[in-house]
């Protein structure tokens, strides 16, 4: 019955039981008592709502989507968003933060995620005793049960730094990896939908994939189903840096080594970030296209890997840098070596830019809410 009002806006007794098949004074006694604890609410009847003139009218619910709130963070290495919102998703509030990325202090994140958090919730006029379910994306491998494993520069426990224990206090709690997180809105609302064989490509500082097959998102004995360190040591790749971080450093030793015009708009650009070379390859700057030819190369031979390793349908190339990517995600197609025995997976660019690691959380926390909230509902 949970699962039927979750779904669904308002209904009747009737429609309740031809979707769950329950006699009624099952299905009775299940609204009462989901209403009883503040999860339905009991909308005027169909008679007094104008919908029905004959007989006894029907009584009508709909899930109280003001009962409690969904909290969606991505935990960035030096942005982070927070979304608060209702039980349906609706947006409440959001936060957004900026760390220094060098920084290795550990209670330091800590503390700005806690201020983050409890700043977002406040942004929307709750607190955490109204908290349904919260998710949050780190770019570290996350196990089944939320935690990271060592690093050997202690980057993992520094982005992921014990925030189950952290965030304890929501009784509904998934810490995950930010690549994962990534497929799972892609899933839901992105390039991905009704696609069961998938990968979603994080690709702007660092690669990361978070990897669907038969349905499932895949995690490993330690979280790291999609972690791309392999990636130095394949050939025509050689390291785990993200397309846009290739970007600025290609376009940083072009200028330097005056392989890039220095009158043109490269040399000249006041800043030489990834997202800043994209678009003027875009807008069709030659020293700037040939740096995402470059690229283009990288991720054919990205994508050919994991075509091999994984056998997805799609990947899609997501993130922050993926609105400046489509050339190279054309020239990519075209670049698709022809000899993998397995068809190439389609490749495209995610429509859902940057938020998309907040997305996916805020899905990850309706699914967690929807799944257990009745059972540890106060």
């Amino acid at each position: 019955m949970w699962e039927y009002a979750w779904g669904v806006r308002e209904f009747t007794a009737t429609e309740a039981m031809a979707a769950t098949g329950m006699t009624r004074s099952t299905v009775i006694d299940a609204m009462d008592g989901l209403a009883g604890v503040g999860l339905l609410r009991e909308l005027p009847n169909a008679r007094d709502a104008g919908l029905y003139r004959k007989g006894r009218p029907a009584r009508r619910f709909e899930l109280r989507a003001d009962a409690g709130v969904l909290v969606a963070v991505d935990a960035g290495r030096a942005h982070g968003t927070v979304v608060v919102t209702d039980l349906r998703s609706h947006p409440l509030a959001t936060h957004h933060i900026a760390a220094d990325p060098d920084s290795t202090d550990v209670a330091e994140r800590r503390r700005a995620l806690t201020a983050a958090v409890d700043e977002a919730l406040r942004l929307a006029g709750s607190e955490r005793a109204a908290v349904a379910a919260l998710c949050i994306g780190v770019p570290a491998p996350v196990d089944a049960a939320g935690r990271s494993p060592s690093h050997p520069d202690g980057f993992w426990q520094l982005m992921n730094p014990d925030l189950r224990g952290l965030f304890g206090w929501s009784t509904l709690l998934r810490i995950d990896n930010d690549a994962s997180l990534a497929a799972v809105a892609e899933g839901a609302s992105g390039a991905a939908v009704g696609r069961r064989d998938y990968i979603a490509l994080l690709a702007g500082d660092r690669l990361g994939a978070g990897v669907v097959i038969d349905g499932r998102l895949l995690r490993g004995a330690h979280g790291g189903v999609g972690e791309m360190i392999a990636f130095d040591h394949v050939e025509g790749v050689g390291t785990a840096y993200g397309l846009g971080h290739l970007a600025a450093m290609w376009a940083a030793e072009a200028v330097a080594a005056g392989d890039a015009d220095p009158e043109g708009a490269l040399a000249r650009a006041p800043q030489r970030d990834g997202r800043t070379v994209l678009e003027l390859a875009a807008a069709g700057d030659p020293d700037a296209l040939r740096i995402t030819e470059r690229i283009s190369v990288v991720l054919a031979r990205i994508v050919s890997v994991l075509g091999s390793m994984f056998d997805p349908s799609l990947v899609v190339v997501s993130g922050a840098v993926s609105a400046g990517v489509e050339q190279i995600a054309s020239a990519a197609r075209a670049a698709l070596p022809s000899d993998l025995h397995l068809p190439a997976p389609e490749l495209v660019v995610s429509t859902l830019g940057a938020d998309v690691v907040v997305a996916g959380a805020l899905a990850g926390a309706s699914d967690l809410a929807r799944a257990n909230l009745l059972s540890v509902w106060r």
